[in-house]
């Protein structure tokens, strides 16, 4: 489509659940990130512009992308704001639990229920959910100055900040609780290393595909 830019959010590949470290890509992640690669540039995705969250797993991520698309050494800018929220602390708020002690499944059921409280405004966090929100939403007003007309940029996030963009594109005109509501839905459904394309036109910014991950499968496909 000439003339419209394109925004690529990229959720990192699997990172290190239950280790001391999570924020170190497991080895499903580096090939999940190699795979991501590989599918984009027969996809003739060649990006104007490399942005990439603060954590380590951004990184890491971004390296096996680059990797299996065979992109070079691109120009990368680094911009904190995208990067996920603190999600341990507000499991082991909610449960007094450490996060380390749950297996994958009740994890996830912590999650949810932790993260609903905390879209809502319950307990004490040094970043709520609202605040949290205007981060991101700030991070990709930086990131559309890089997707102009005909110009590709690709961003490498998490989970969280990806479900911040696709709840205001999907529903513009929804208030903080409903945005929340929303959120809340959809980022417990995004794989490790999916893709989510934001098209950018003279009408703004509109959601095009959510999540996707044809290029993951078996083993290779992973919620956490």
């Amino acid at each position: 489509m000439p003339g419209v830019g394109r925004l690529l959010l990229v959720r990192h590949g699997q990172a290190s659940f239950g280790a001391a470290d999570y924020d170190v890509l497991s080895d499903v992640g580096h090939e999940q990130g190699r795979r991501l690669g590989a599918w984009l540039a027969g996809q003739g995705v060649r990006p104007t512009a490399v942005l990439r969250g603060g954590l380590r797993r951004h990184r890491e991520t971004l390296a096996a992308m680059v990797e299996g698309a065979g992109w070079g050494d691109p120009d990368v800018v680094v911009d904190e704001g995208w990067d996920e929220f603190d999600h341990l602390a507000v499991v082991e708020g909610y449960t007094d639990l450490a996060a380390s002690g749950l297996d994958r499944r009740a994890f996830q059921r912590a999650f949810e229920e932790a993260t609903a409280r905390w879209v809502a405004g319950v307990g004490e966090h040094a970043e709520s959910h609202a605040e949290f929100t205007a981060r991101i939403d700030g991070a990709l007003a930086r990131a559309l100055e890089h997707a102009g007309p005909d110009r590709t940029a690709v961003v490498v996030t998490s989970g969280g900040p990806i479900g911040v963009v696709a709840a205001r594109l999907a529903d513009p005109d929804a208030d903080a609780a409903g945005r929340g509501r929303l959120w809340g839905r959809l980022n417990a459904t995004l794989v490790n290393a999916g893709v989510t394309r934001v098209l950018v036109g003279s009408t703004g910014a509109r959601l095009l595909t959510l999540n996707e991950h044809s290029h993951l499968a078996g083993d290779h496909l992973t919620y956490r």
